[in-house]
């Protein structure tokens, strides 16, 4: 098939094959608000919906924040949880909250917006939810017109040229301004490609370079995208993965692309029947765990590698090194035994309900392209929103900062680590028995070893905190911490732009 016609389909299918026929979900009321609401779980304050936008405010600050972090840490997240009565069924379902921590010294202040996409600007005018959405299939929704007609913008977000990117799975990134959070409508890279998937994970090289994908699974496609420094596309182009599964993150070496992509695939006559996107994929874990590796300056050179069947969403970083046998590529990633937690874990909390799992482990691989071999060890360290300093993307490096410290009686992890992935030594920072952590940044200071910044839900005080480390002396605790007079949605990922 020709370049041309796959991007045709890919344009026309979005990043989610969500404009195949869709039964009508059971008319009857959702029980789910009225248990979440029940629920006596302190906790369940991260997965609340706030009543509207929150004001820029003045947070109460210990310490001094380092001159190094004077700037803004933009995190985005599910926040709209519930319309009109009825509550989605799945954590990654809610409209997207942008947030803003402004950072300078003693002074720290926050401000909230939700992200005005069409389809929250229709739900709330309509005061209910109108469209399907990742987990949830809300009743007597019609087919959607696009898959920006869905978009949520609440997964990660892309500074870009004094703009930031709010990113979702299925389609068009949306543009915010980075200054008043205000939404300014969907980014298209190139009228051809308007409403084409463009991932909530994009990779940027050492030299500002940003490279991202994009997945329609009903297809069978794999959207690529190299973007300059400027913001200006360089190329785009669709290939063909079979038996393409549900792909959340990816890593880029000095002159790779590689894919990790777990035996979670999409089953079309699931969703012909009225499944929602998440039900219409099937567990196969007789597939592998393949690895897809793509040549960066020849999209059509790749690769396939195969490792023990896992799942996983995140990705710490990738690097290559050049030897008698071969390129090896050597990769670190979240990895998981099954796909358990996308399917229960992650929908029962919105019932305010815990639901046991094995937790993901820190796990690091290495793939030869010259045998077609590859072997993975796993740490015995329990992981989640691995970062790294971001002038090591796509080289070598020996530090990942995530999240650790999985407990039966909390969602999430409650505490942050720092680990040397070649010997395994890690030190962290437990928050306590009352707090939920989020994603925590890795912030460079010139030669120096930088900084730790990140925030956590504290739900014995309903707050949420933003707290600044040392990353070499990351367990002796917080040089500084920034408290909000209210709790927010817990959120998934962030970006720092220095002032």
């Amino acid at each position: 098939m020709q370049r041309r016609e796959l991007m045709r389909l890919l344009a026309s299918a979005g990043a989610l094959p969500l404009l195949a026929p869709l039964a009508r979900a059971a008319a009857g009321k959702d029980d789910w608000q009225t248990d979440f609401e029940a629920a006596g779980t302190r906790w369940k304050t991260g997965f609340a919906t706030p009543p509207d936008d929150l004001p820029l405010t003045r947070a109460t600050v210990r310490g001094r924040f380092p001159d190094a972090v004077a700037g803004t840490l933009f995190r985005i997240g599910p926040a709209g949880h519930d319309l009109g009565g009825e509550r989605y069924h799945h954590w990654f379902d809610g409209d997207g909250m942008v947030h803003r921590f402004v950072i300078d010294g003693a002074d720290v202040r926050h401000q909230g917006r939700y992200v005005a996409t069409p389809k929250r600007v229709a739900e709330v005018r309509a005061g209910r939810h109108l469209m399907e959405a990742f987990g949830t299939m809300p009743p007597g929704v019609e087919p959607p017109a696009s898959a920006d007609s869905i978009n949520v913008a609440n997964t990660s977000v892309l500074p870009l040229q004094g703009e930031v990117l709010a990113l979702w799975e299925g389609g068009s990134a949306t543009r915010i301004d980075a200054r008043t959070l205000d939404t300014l409508g969907v980014k298209t890279w190139r009228p051809d490609l308007a409403g084409m998937p463009f991932s909530a994970h994009p990779r940027v090289d050492p030299d500002g370079t940003v490279w991202n994908f994009g997945v329609a699974s009903g297809q069978s496609l794999l959207a690529l995208y190299e973007i300059g420094a400027d913001g200006a596309l360089r190329r785009a182009a669709a290939v063909p993965v079979p038996e393409l599964p549900m792909v959340h993150d990816f890593a880029v070496t000095a002159r790779h692309l590689v894919f990790l992509m777990p035996p979670l695939v999409y089953d079309t006559k699931r969703k012909e029947a009225g499944a929602s996107f998440l039900d219409a994929h099937v567990w196969r874990p007789e597939l592998g765990m393949r690895a897809l590796v793509v040549d960066k300056q020849d999209w059509e050179r790749r690769q396939v590698l195969e490792l023990p069947a896992g799942f996983l969403f995140h990705v710490g970083n990738a690097w290559e090194e050049d030897t008698p046998r071969g390129t090896l590529i050597h990769i670190d990633y979240v990895r998981s035994e099954n796909a358990d937690a996308v399917f229960t874990t992650n929908r029962e909390v919105m019932r305010g309900r815990l639901v046991k799992r094995a937790a993901p482990r820190l796990t690091a691989a290495t793939l030869n392209l010259g045998t077609g071999k590859a072997v993975q060890t796993e740490l015995a360290l329990d992981a989640e929103f691995p970062r790294i300093d971001p002038r090591r993307v796509g080289l070598r490096h020996r530090h990942v900062v995530h999240a650790t410290q999985t407990r039966p009686d909390l969602p999430g992890f409650g505490a942050v680590a720092r680990t040397d992935i070649e010997t395994g030594r890690s030190q962290r920072f437990g928050y306590g028995p009352q707090a939920v952590v989020e994603e925590h940044v890795f912030v460079p200071d010139g030669s120096r070893p930088g900084w730790v910044l990140g925030t956590v839900l504290d739900f014995g005080r309903q707050k949420t905190v933003l707290s600044c480390f040392a990353a070499d002396h990351l367990a002796a605790g917080p040089v500084a911490q920034a408290t909000l007079p209210y709790a927010l949605p817990l959120g998934l990922h962030g970006a720092f732009v220095k002032a």
